[in-house]
């Protein structure tokens, strides 16, 4: 089994198509379906359906997939380990995040770290709560900023770097809009706009609602915090959402009011995996976050 045909095998099975891949490979067609004939005739199994021009993976191909996926992360990490030992001021840093932390707090720590380390190169991942701690377990990537932070989860290690207050945004016109601050319970007859289902950070509002003895009445949906400022901002309805979110600036026709009840909060930090190591780049930004906020959470108090 060479490596060459696990790449071919991979670019197929991503675009299901052995010409398109071949295209892709910059390699003729007829050596894409040779090595792919070879690599099933060594494993004995076939790993793809053929449909025509398409083809598709069979269930035992599936799972070789996902294993080789896995296979092909370890082998990219241990070269990088190999360069980054010799310099890890130039290595790349793999790095998940979800949304809520890619407009203030990811890009001022990325500035903070290039700013000592301007050689440093980051390849930036966006993803789902739980796409994130599956991606640290599989091997996507070494490392995920996070919030809340899973503390009960096997095979990762979390690391707690704040805690960040949770706060209302509502339309300028709004009743309560000159207050020093609100009761969460003075929303209740208010129509909220919330991130879809799958994001953790609508079931964060939901249960700070259902706690206090409401169920908040949803009226829209954005895709991410940008658009329910908007949806706010239109008069449409009224949201929480974390305040670093809000600190270049309060988007127009709001205003951003804090809690007094209940006290909403949410853990920010990092996850890392507990079955590997970090790769040298990867554990100088590691260590950065860590001394980083703990000087900003310093400075703030």
């Amino acid at each position: 089994m060479e490596i060459r045909q696990l790449l071919y095998f991979m670019e197929v099975a991503k675009r299901e198509h052995v010409t398109e891949a071949a295209a892709a490979l910059h390699v003729a067609q007829s050596a894409v379906s040779r090595q792919i004939f070879n690599l099933e005739s060594e494993l004995g199994v076939d790993l793809f359906i053929r449909e025509g021009r398409r083809v598709k993976l069979t269930p035992i191909g599936k799972i070789f997939l996902e294993r080789i996926k896995h296979a092909m992360n370890v082998i990219d990490d241990a070269k990088r380990e190999v360069q980054e030992y010799l310099d890890p001021k130039k290595g790349t840093i793999r790095v998940a995040f979800p949304i809520s932390l890619a407009a203030y707090t990811l890009p001022t720590a990325i500035y903070a770290f290039r700013k000592k380390y301007p050689e440093a190169k980051f390849q930036l991942k966006q993803g789902l709560y739980r796409e994130l701690i599956d991606g640290v377990i599989k091997g996507d990537y070494n490392m995920a900023l996070i919030g809340p932070v899973p503390m009960e989860e096997k095979k990762i290690t979390p690391r707690i770097l704040f805690a960040e207050r949770i706060v209302a945004l509502l339309p300028i016109h709004h009743p309560l809009a000159k207050s020093a601050e609100i009761n969460l319970l003075d929303l209740k007859n208010d129509p909220f706009v919330l991130l879809p289902e799958g994001f953790v950070f609508r079931d964060l509002v939901i249960n700070a609602c259902s706690e206090i003895g409401f169920v908040p009445q949803i009226a829209f949906e954005g895709d991410d915090i940008d658009a329910l400022k908007g949806l706010v901002s239109a008069g449409l309805g009224v949201t929480l959402m974390p305040e670093v979110t809000l600190v270049d600036n309060t988007p127009r026709s709001t205003v951003k009011i804090p809690l007094s009840e209940p006290n909403v909060t949410r853990t920010v930090g990092v996850i890392t995996p507990t079955e590997r190591g970090l790769l040298p780049t990867e554990e100088l930004f590691y260590e950065f976050l860590q001394e980083f906020f703990t000087k900003l959470n310093h400075f703030k108090d």
